[in-house]
C-alpha cells in the first residue's frame, strides 16, 4: 500500500488513507459486535448521535441519495439503532434519534477509531497526527 501511494496526488492519497481506514474501523467493528453496520449506516448515525434531525436533513448531510437515505434508516431502526418520530407541527417531516443501543454503538465506535488513531500516532507521531487534524480542520478556500 506505502509503495502506491507515492505516485497520487493530495485527493487521490486522502481518498485511499480514507478508504483504508474506513475498512480498518468496519473489520475493528464487525468483529467485536453481532450488529453488522455498513458505512453509509455509520455516516447516519454519526449525523443522528445527540441530535434529531429530519430525514431530509440527514440525506442532505450525508451526500446519499433521499431513497436510499430512507433505506438505510429503515434498516437501522430495524436493527434497534434508531427511532423514527413525527415531527411536532409538521406531518410532513420526520425526524430520528438514537436509541439506547444506536448511543452505545456509537460510542463504542467512537473508542475504536479512537485505538486506530493511536496505532496512527504510534507509526508517525503524535505531534504529525495533531498537525494532520489541525491542517484537515482548516478553511481551504474551496
Amino acid at each position: 500500500m506505502e509503495n502506491e501511494l507515492h505516485n497520487l496526488d493530495l485527493i487521490d492519497s486522502l481518498s485511499e488513507r480514507h478508504v483504508q481506514l474506513r475498512k480498518i474501523a468496519e473489520k475493528l467493528w464487525n468483529d467485536s459486535s453481532d450488529i453488522y453496520l455498513s458505512n453509509s449506516e455509520w455516516f447516519i448515525i454519526a449525523r443522528t448521535y445527540k441530535k434529531q434531525p429530519t430525514i431530509s436533513e440527514i440525506s442532505k448531510n450525508v451526500d446519499i441519495s433521499r431513497q436510499a437515505t430512507h433505506k438505510f434508516i429503515k434498516q437501522l431502526e430495524a436493527k434497534g439503532i434508531v427511532e423514527i418520530n413525527n415531527v411536532k407541527n409538521n406531518k410532513k417531516h420526520k425526524c430520528v434519534r438514537l436509541t439506547r443501543l444506536g448511543e452505545d454503538c456509537y460510542e463504542k465506535n467512537e473508542a475504536l477509531k479512537a485505538t486506530i488513531e493511536e496505532k496512527v500516532s504510534d507509526q508517525i507521531g503524535a505531534d504529525n497526527v495533531r498537525a494532520l487534524k489541525d491542517m484537515l480542520k482548516m478553511n481551504w478556500g474551496l
